[in-house]
């Protein structure tokens, strides 16, 4: 029997919704049973044999749906093999302080449940899409001062490497 899977995610520009897809076609491909779901459609989690969940980093944290949704499944999550990934821009700047930065915004979701494999993926920035007219002026001077790039940072191939190795780790014993 095939594994059924959960690949949840929170997003405000829609990027992380596509890098939640792209982990979930190659979890299928690697014989799983996957659904993709933005973290406010999952009512229920006994179906599934294993939850990856994913999130947009806005203002150096995991948004607040995506951390709601850890502490109300909280018990759930630590049964299962739980992955987590988040998104950020930071990881497209060269300065590896940023990177290392990164890694600690996952902290609030570890002191909560413990995952079997974390992913940290550089996202895609499109000025257009952020909702925030404040966001989007902090974007606009941060482009124009070469701290970003305007585009699609997304490597897909780490994220579906990273994906390929979850089949493994998400084994239901």
């Amino acid at each position: 029997m095939s594994k059924n899977i959960l690949v949840a995610y929170a997003t405000r520009t829609r990027s992380t919704a596509e890098i939640a897809k792209a982990i979930s076609e190659t979890l299928a491909e690697n014989g799983s049973q996957v659904e993709v779901r933005p973290v406010q459609d999952v009512t229920d989690l006994e179906k599934y044999q294993a939850i990856v969940l994913g999130s947009t980093i806005h203002d150096k944290k995991w948004l607040p749906e995506a951390m709601q949704f850890v502490r109300e499944n909280q018990v759930a999550l630590s049964e299962k093999p739980f992955a987590a990934f988040l998104v950020c821009m930071a990881l497209t700047m060269k300065n590896q302080n940023y990177h290392r930065m990164a890694v600690e915004w996952l902290e609030p979701v570890r002191r909560l449940v413990k995952p079997v494999s974390e992913g940290f993926f550089a996202g895609a920035l499109d000025i257009e899409k952020v909702s925030s007219v404040w966001h989007q002026s902090m974007f606009r001077i941060s482009v124009w001062t070469g701290v970003w790039a305007e585009g699609d940072h997304r490597n897909w191939e780490a994220i579906r490497a990273w994906a390929t190795d979850l089949s493994d780790k998400l084994q239901v014993d």
